[in-house]
Parts: C-alpha cells; structure tokens; sequence
C-alpha cells in the first residue's frame, strides 16, 4: 500500500510540468485582457459575426459528419472485408497531416483552374472564399472524430441484439432503427460535438480556401499581425470560453453515456 502511494506521488510530481504547461499559457491570456476589453470586443460586430460563423458552420460540419459518417461508421464497425484498415488509415489522416495541406490539397481538386472545379462552379457550387468551401474543409478535418466515436458506439451494441430481432421478423433497417439506433444515439451526439468542437479550432486549412469570410481563428490572426496581441488576444479569450462550455457539455453527455451502459 505504501509503495502504491508512493508511485502515485511521484507520478504527480512527473504530471505537473505537464498541467502547468497546458494551463499557464491559458490562464495567462484569459487573465491579460480586462472585463471592460472583454465587453468592448463582444460589442463589435465583427467578432461577433466571426464567432457566431464559426459556431454555425462547425455545426453544419457536424450534422454533415453525422449524415455522411454513420453509414461508414457502422460498416466498419460490423463489417470484415478487404481494405478495412486502409480505409481505416485514410480517416485518421486528417488528423495527423498539416491542415495548411488539406486546404491546398481541396483547392488542388476544387479550384477553379481544376476541370471538376469549373464543374462544380457551372453547377452555381463555388469553393474558393464561400461559406461552402469553409464547411468542406472543416468536415475534412473533424469527421474522423465522428467516426471513430460513432464506430466505437456501434461495436459497443452486442450483435445478438440485431441477430433476435432479425430472427423475430425485423428487416435490416427496423433493426438499426428500432435496436442498434436507441443505443447508440449517444454516442453520435458525442461524436457531433467532438467535430464541431474541432471544427471551430480550425485556421490552417480555412485560411487557405476563404480568408473571407472570416471565421473565428483567422480573425484573431487578422488581427494579430495587424494591431498585435492587444486587440487579437480578447477575441481568443472568447473563442477559448466557447470551446471551454462545448468541452464541458461533451464532459457531461460521456459521463450520461457510460452510466446508461452501466
């Protein structure tokens, strides 16, 4: 027991460069800015505008990682065929290549000069500096995050379950929606909240395809190489509080999910 409180005391002592590193810089720049610049800054339309168009189009690129990712999420999750985990590598990609890389490699495709771009522009679908091409690159960067949570959810659902049902009579789709959906509804609203929460974070990819209109992120560093860390500072104090409530609500709909289970 001894030995056991002492590992944990020294693993404290080896934590706190790790919570000081994370929180310092945090506390730091929450506390820079005085209230009285916290509420000028939330008076300007522009950053409220900026704020309230990356909360909106995160959220679409939520709902679109929801309509796109949960059939490709239960397939991976039931399914053995050839190819899964490459498929599996290709989700995970985004998260780990330069964002910078993603927004060049969608222009690459869907700029104008590329043929499938002029087609997407004849069709009145334009990319380059439109809230659309913002939404494509953020679901880019947050469906995996969907996906692998939704995924998880899915293999948590015994297949018994969706064998009984299909035995008592059930095609394939009044099994999902009757048996597999209510248990793992949660973990799409999880899923939905992780890319929304990642989405809103997001500036590398998003300034390659849209400056404008700006989002969040590349308004604080508009505004950072323009006026310096006295005026970019407050709007990421704000952007921060945002992500900080999103992270809470996600904190608190995991902790529903796992007692549900339980």
């Amino acid at each position: 027991m001894n030995k056991t409180d002492g590992m944990g005391r020294l693993f404290m002592v080896f934590s706190l460069p790790v919570i000081l590193l994370l929180t310092v810089p945090l506390i730091k720049m929450t506390t820079g800015p005085s209230l009285a610049m916290l509420w000028e800054t939330l008076g300007d339309k522009d950053v409220l505008f900026a704020i309230a168009r990356s909360l909106g189009l995160s959220l679409m690129a939520g709902l679109l990682a929801f309509a796109l990712g949960t059939p490709l999420s239960y397939l991976l999750a039931r399914k053995n065929f050839p190819g899964k985990k490459i498929i599996e590598g290709i989700i995970d990609l985004p998260v780990m290549i330069p964002h910078p890389v993603v927004g060049i490699a969608i222009l690459s495709l869907a700029g104008r000069t590329h043929p499938f771009g002029r087609f997407l522009s004849n069709m009145g679908i334009e990319i380059m500096g439109t809230r659309t091409g913002i939404v494509t690159v953020l679901v880019f960067v947050g469906i995996p995050f969907y996906v692998n949570t939704v995924k998880a959810g899915f293999e948590s659902v015994p297949v018994r379950l969706e064998y009984a049902s299909r035995t008592l009579g059930a095609g394939t789709f009044e099994t999902f929606r009757r048996v597999t959906l209510p248990l793992t509804w949660r973990h799409m609203v999880l899923g939905i909240i992780m890319c929304t929460a990642r989405a809103i974070s997001e500036f590398g990819a998003v300034v390659i395809v849209a400056y404008h209109p700006m989002t969040a992120p590349v308004m604080i560093y508009e505004r950072f190489t323009a006026y310096g860390l006295k005026y970019s500072q407050p709007v990421a104090v704000w952007l921060i509080l945002l992500s900080l409530l999103l992270f809470i609500v996600l904190r608190l709909m995991s902790k529903s999910a796992v007692q549900y289970h339980r």
